[in-house]
């Protein structure tokens, strides 16, 4: 009877204690491993959601196209139209919306944009004042990540992108997330070298991870590829609808798995978002009914990436 009644307050015990996160040797670099344990976000919100707005350079005859079967033409109207569009409307359009829906954004910012797109870049940044700004590399097509010169040359480029965003903006990035979604395994040394704290090129987790880089750890904020507007619209051919209905079932079913065992770590999504995609007319109201959804949801917290840092006290 008393080693019964000892099993069960040892279970008590233990399920009060707070979770410890799983260890061991991240897949991509090699490096040590852990889960940040959280045990709940503020006010006892359990999924954190972060939208992150991808303000980008493509540059003339190079990005996205909408109509793979005409980019042999020159020019190319309707795929020059349809980037030109996201830049000037459907970036201030996304913008407007989460202003006047009062939900956090963050922005991941390719350095050359400020300069190459100044009227816009301001027009976007009063709309969104207090967005963090994550770094994005210098553009997202013809000055990516130099991959194959060594950590030496990426820790250069990095430090340019983050020198050329403070110039531009008075704001030095702590986070990082690669530009045309292209690191390796020295990238994420290469960042934490630099001053990064953070970075989106983790897609594989619900949690937040830490690695242990030098001189100081990096913490991976989960980005999965599945739930990215872009891979969907353009890969797999969904409109923005589908992504409302995906994003809105994605967040919900961790909300229930959340409820269903409260005593389980708090998970955290950082959610790809392009102009592209949110900022048509059509894109933008898929994107409202998104938000009203998931500001209806009790366990959901609706935030940006720098406040999931200072919540998990990293």
């Amino acid at each position: 009877m008393r080693r019964t009644s000892l099993t069960f307050l040892l279970a008590a015990l233990l399920a009060l204690a707070p979770a410890t996160g799983r260890s061991g040797t991240d897949w991509i670099t090699g490096l040590p491993r852990q889960d940040v344990p959280v045990a709940s976000w503020p006010n006892g919100r359990k999924v954190a959601v972060a939208f992150i707005l991808y303000v980008e350079v493509w540059g003339h005859g190079q990005g996205p196209n909408f109509r793979p079967d005409m980019t042999g033409r020159k020019p190319d109207l309707v795929d020059e139209g349809f980037r030109e569009y996201a830049i000037n409307f459907g970036l201030p359009r996304t913008g407007r919306v989460f202003k006047e829906m009062g939900v956090p954004l963050s922005l991941a910012l390719n350095a050359q944009f400020p300069q190459d797109r100044p009227e816009i870049w301001k027009t976007l940044r009063a709309l969104v004042p207090d967005a963090p700004i994550i770094a994005h590399g210098l553009n997202n097509s013809t000055d990516l990540l130099p991959l194959s010169e060594g950590p030496a040359a990426q820790r250069a480029y990095i430090r340019k992108t983050l020198d050329m965003i403070e110039a531009s903006t008075g704001i030095r990035s702590v986070g990082w997330t690669s530009p045309s979604v292209y690191p390796d395994a020295d990238t994420f040394q290469a960042t934490a070298a630099e001053g990064i704290r953070y970075t989106l090129d983790g897609m594989d987790s619900d949690v937040l991870a830490r690695l242990d880089t030098k001189p100081a750890p990096l913490v991976m904020i989960p980005y999965p590829p599945s739930i990215v507007d872009m891979g969907q619209y353009l890969s797999r051919l969904k409109e923005a609808d589908d992504l409302a209905r995906l994003w809105l079932d994605y967040v919900r079913e961790l909300a229930r798995e959340a409820a269903a065992d409260p005593g389980r770590p708090a998970t955290v999504v950082a959610i790809g978002i392009h102009p592209f995609v949110v900022g048509t007319p059509a894109g933008a109201t898929s994107l409202r009914r998104v938000l009203e959804g998931l500001k209806a949801e009790n366990l959901v917290w609706l935030t940006d990436t720098e406040a999931v840092m200072r919540a998990a006290g990293q």
